[in-house]
């Protein structure tokens, strides 16, 4: 038996010699130290020694055992370092290829226009909030006192993915989640893509964006609003600029009013622009938040008022760096970019 287990030894520890792989490895393992290995196989004999001999044997037997256990440890770490070396050859960087052609990107002008308003809001005393462009009917219309038989809820004109869930067609619901969520006092804007359906020309997209945003507190009134605005837009386009209020209306508010700015080209003078009337395209619409508004969202409309405005970034963008066509914003056309 000692013989035996001598040429277990021997052979085994000359095969891990020409291992060259951990499945190898771990098959050798299995043949000599397994269950039904030739080790094991030996040790099972040891019944039909005498009581002298066992003691021996088994002694022997344990350290052939040591000795190809720790031949197994030493070859599998060998194996293990050789892969991490032949994976790091066969990944490795060359960091010294040149770096000229690398062209560096910049801000999207609409990118860089959201950033301004946003700051600027944020300078005075808004905090910006953000939601999810897949809304349901509820946030998007019925929260905001939108009348099921309202021309924007037609399949025509917004894209539903099922009857009650439908990609946002304004960033209002932004405003729903923050008043349930916040309650009251709330001051916040939020911007982000909109989407309706709409034939593409040069100002007009499916896909566009808006800002929005919301006062609720207590004694807010119109004055407040027109305030705020006229703040915003002398900030934004200048200490010259005028503001222009027309009554609308919008389901949410009430009253509401659109604002029209001055001519950007003339100043207020008159030019071909304006058709000589000193006054750009209207600008944004706003309003006083309506009370069904307020109690749909569990606020107080007897204990706090509101106020809303909201705006397209497109067009505040293309007034802003004088682009006449929307399309240039969305064609990822380098010649125009680079002008940024």
């Amino acid at each position: 038996m000692k013989e035996k287990l001598g040429e277990i030894r021997s052979r085994a520890l000359q095969t891990m010699d020409n291992v060259t792989s951990l499945g190898e490895l771990e098959d050798l393992r299995v043949k000599f130290l397994g269950k039904k290995g030739e080790l094991t196989s030996i040790l099972k004999e040891m019944g039909r020694l005498s009581k002298e001999e066992r003691p021996v044997i088994g002694q022997i037997a344990n350290e052939v055992r040591n000795e190809i256990e720790n031949k197994i440890n030493c070859v599998k770490e060998e194996l293990i370092e050789k892969q991490k070396y032949e994976k790091m050859e066969k990944e490795k960087i060359d960091i010294s290829i040149s770096t000229n052609k690398e062209r560096i990107g910049h801000r999207h002008p609409l990118l860089s226009t959201i950033e301004e308003l946003e700051d600027l809001f944020i300078s005075m005393g808004f905090t910006v909030v953000d939601g999810p462009e897949i809304e349901t009917v509820e946030n998007n219309f019925d929260a905001l006192n939108s009348p099921e038989n309202h021309p924007s809820r037609d399949l025509s004109d917004t894209f539903y993915i099922t009857e009650d869930i439908l990609l946002r067609t304004h960033t209002s619901p932004v405003q729903i989640r923050a008043m349930k969520e916040y309650g009251a006092p709330l001051r916040i804007v939020s911007a982000g893509r909109t989407f309706r359906f709409d034939d593409v020309d040069d100002t007009h997209s499916p896909m566009f964006h808006q800002i929005e945003g919301l006062v609720v507190d207590e004694n807010i009134s119109m004055a407040n609003l027109i305030h705020t605005l006229d703040i915003f837009i002398k900030e934004l386009f200048g200490k010259d600029m005028k503001t222009r209020y027309r009554p609308h209306y919008f389901p949410f508010t009430e009253p509401s009013a659109e604002v029209d700015v001055t001519c950007m080209a003339c100043r207020g003078k008159g030019c071909p622009a304006c058709n000589n009337t000193g006054w750009s395209m209207e600008l944004l619409g706003c309003g006083m938040v309506h009370p069904k508004v307020l109690e749909n969202c569990g606020i107080d409309s007897d204990k706090y008022t509101g106020f809303a405005f909201g705006m397209g970034i497109d067009r505040i963008t293309m007034v802003k760096y004088g682009l006449n066509d929307i399309r240039l914003l969305f064609d990822n056309d380098n010649r125009f970019l680079e002008q940024f």
